[in-house]
């Protein structure tokens, strides 16, 4: 009777916290990120349960007084405590709180009590006081840096007071400083993690909808997918230039964007497939990026196979390849894998923003789309900015995607709007 609630036995490795921080000492707030239905909710309601459940009087390891904190009252009250994985679905008889509705309250039979609130509300988290909370959601609150800051003065009970942070990742300023804060400790988990406790029709939808968007990396895979501040690309922008199929191609081109060196260290090799449609004028033409085919190869053979795959692939008329790093190397070495292959050398004149300004204004105007699988290209875009690229390393595959459209797009409309007679 007792083993369906011990928790320790169930539990999988992201839904218990680990014993310490980094550095040993010990924690104030688990963040526990994961996809969707990745069971946060069931490790938020039992962390509750280990931090009150025991006899009177409560001694130091056990907690007396806990916020429960949710985007609004009624997600604290139908998610965390009445939801299917909330806390009197994870109490066992002999220990379940009871709910007074007029308090907002849960009280526990050794006396310890829970206290819900709406971050929606963040003035009533003052005044009160608590030596733990959890904290649903917290990446999609409105008010989340004020409720957060509220609920942070009011953990002022015990010798440790702690919280635990159960949310899907999002950009937002509160979750990336509480990512950085040294006395957080954190686990992580996709969707599938839990797929024993998901119906098997539910993992193949969302798969089959969102696998290879940005959306699906961070609403499945849990990661946290950041912009860069005033990022060229926003995930909403590329979200809008989601399809789900392409149509019959007058162009199509394979972009590379080779690394400096040639070693296991080096950087990817960038290389992006991308097709236009060239119906009327420039302004009515249409791009979409079919694949990422982006390779990191140890050697310049390797990343000229790749490349000359995915053109063989998706029967692209040529190769593009930057040269500014290799020269005549790049085109040589391509040639050694297909001697017939047409291709084109481009050298880089501006600098990478100045470059990719131009292509990212084709994103604004809707003239350019993206077909499933482009997520790592799609995480570079979003870090590109007027400052330059907030990520680590090169963003190769970014310069292959300018470049392509380049070739496609900007460069055959000039020779459009600019034709030249040439004389006899």
């Amino acid at each position: 009777m007792a083993l369906p609630f011990l928790f320790e036995f169930w539990a999988l490795p992201h839904q218990l916290p680990p014993e310490t921080c980094e550095d040993g000492r010990d924690w104030r707030t688990w963040l526990c990120l994961g996809g969707r239905g990745a069971g946060k909710t069931r490790a938020g309601a039992e962390w509750v349960r280990s931090e009150v459940e025991g006899d009177m009087p409560l001694d130091a390891g056990r907690s007396g007084r806990v916020a429960l904190v949710g985007e609004t009252f009624d997600q604290v009250r139908d998610v965390m405590i009445f939801g299917d994985s909330g806390i009197m679905a994870c109490s066992p008889a002999d220990r379940r709180p009871e709910w007074h509705a007029g308090k907002r309250q849960l009280i526990w039979p050794n006396g310890a009590m829970a206290q819900a609130f709406s971050a929606h509300e963040p003035e009533n988290l003052r005044g009160p006081q608590f030596d733990a909370a959890w904290v649903d959601e917290l990446a999609k609150w409105k008010k989340s840096q004020e409720s957060w800051d509220m609920l942070q003065f009011a953990l002022r009970l015990g010798d440790m007071p702690r919280q635990c942070v159960t949310t899907t990742p999002r950009n937002v300023p509160v979750l990336k400083s509480l990512m950085e804060n040294p006395s957080t400790v954190m686990t992580h988990a996709p969707t599938e993690a839990n797929r024993a406790y998901l119906a098997d029709s539910f993992i193949e939808e969302v798969r089959a909808r969102y696998a290879g968007t940005r959306l699906g990396r961070q609403e499945l895979d849990g990661v946290l997918l950041q912009d860069a501040e005033g990022a060229l690309w926003t995930q909403e922008m590329i979200e809008g230039a989601r399809c789900e199929s392409a149509p019959e191609f007058d162009r199509v081109v394979v972009a590379v964007d080779p690394p400096v060196t040639g070693h296991a260290g080096s950087d990817d090799c960038g290389i992006i497939v991308a097709g236009v449609v060239t119906q009327g004028a420039p302004q009515d033409w249409r791009a979409w990026v079919l694949k990422d085919a982006s390779v990191s190869a140890s050697s310049p053979m390797e990343w000229a196979q790749a490349a000359i795959s995915a053109r063989d692939e998706l029967g692209a008329e040529r190769l593009v390849a930057e040269v500014n790093q290799g020269g005549d190397m790049v085109e040589t070495i391509i040639r050694q894998i297909d001697p017939l292959v047409p291709y084109t050398g481009v050298r880089a004149s501006r600098g990478k923003v100045a470059r990719a300004e131009p292509v990212a204004a084709l994103y604004e105007q809707g003239r350019v789309r993206h077909v499933r699988g482009l997520g790592r290209l799609e995480d570079q875009m979003c870090l590109m900015s007027a400052r330059g690229y907030a990520g680590p390393g090169s963003p190769d595959r970014v310069d292959a995607l300018v470049w392509a459209l380049q070739a496609l797009m900007i460069d055959p409309a000039v020779s459009y709007r600019r034709p030249q007679v040439r004389s006899l």
